[in-house]
């Protein structure tokens, strides 16, 4: 695989909302395609509209059997690979859009979002290696969305609680699974400072290990009965 794919999945794995993921593929998906338009379509969580357009969602991959075949199959696909030539310039007659392949942006078990590419007229046809590109592509925007629309579990309690801020922030990315590679790159700091600083996490809360420390402030954050 091309390294500026690998490129695109980390400067997914970075992004910190769903508006900085168009930016994150705006340095790669022209060049490695080889596409003149693309875009990227989300359906936001809250109010089922769109979130940053640029280019091609609607155009040509809606009402189609190429939108139809990743919905049902949530699957990518060009138009060769449903389509003959024929049917496909009766559909889109468009000569910037000569080809078209999308691939489906899923979160928790439904389709929420497309990634669609265009090549413009006289250009060759996308291939089985674009269409694994592609899956691969949304497989890593469909983990990140997954992540990003999680509801972050959250430790405030009313009760006296030893951590600090920023212990509790590290607290609620432990909670969440990450592991301490992972906290790090969220917070911007090393392996070793989250390692410390769940040392003195345990030694305050008085736990020996993740779980405990994630259950002892769960007991915290939980109101009294009533």
């Amino acid at each position: 695989m091309a390294n500026s794919l690998h490129a695109a999945f980390a400067a997914i794995a970075n992004v910190r909302n769903e508006q900085e993921l168009k930016q994150a593929l705006m340095d790669t998906l022209g060049e490695h395609f080889g596409v003149q338009h693309w875009g990227l379509y989300l359906i936001d969580d809250q109010s089922k509209t769109e979130i940053d357009v640029p280019g091609i969602p609607a155009v040509c991959l809606q009402g189609n059997p190429v939108g139809r075949y990743v919905a049902e199959r949530h699957a990518p696909a060009h138009e060769q690979l449903i389509l003959s030539p024929e049917d496909w310039k009766d559909i889109c007659p468009r000569h910037d859009h000569e080809h078209v392949m999308t691939g489906p942006i899923i979160c928790d078990g439904r389709l929420v979002g497309t990634l669609n590419l265009a090549r413009a007229e006289g250009s060759p046809a996308f291939d089985g290696n674009d269409l694994a590109d592609l899956s691969a592509l949304c497989i890593h925007i469909s983990a990140k969305l997954a992540t990003l629309r999680a509801k972050p579990t959250t430790f405030k309690s009313s009760l006296p609680n030893p951590l600090t801020p920023r212990e509790l922030e590290i607290a609620e990315l432990v909670a969440q699974g990450l592991t301490n590679a992972e906290i790090a790159g969220k917070l911007w700091i090393t392996q070793n400072s989250v390692k410390q600083a769940l040392k003195r996490m345990f030694r305050k809360l008085g736990v020996s290990a993740r779980t405990e420390m994630v259950a002892k402030l769960h007991s915290i954050s939980s109101p009294p009965p009533q």
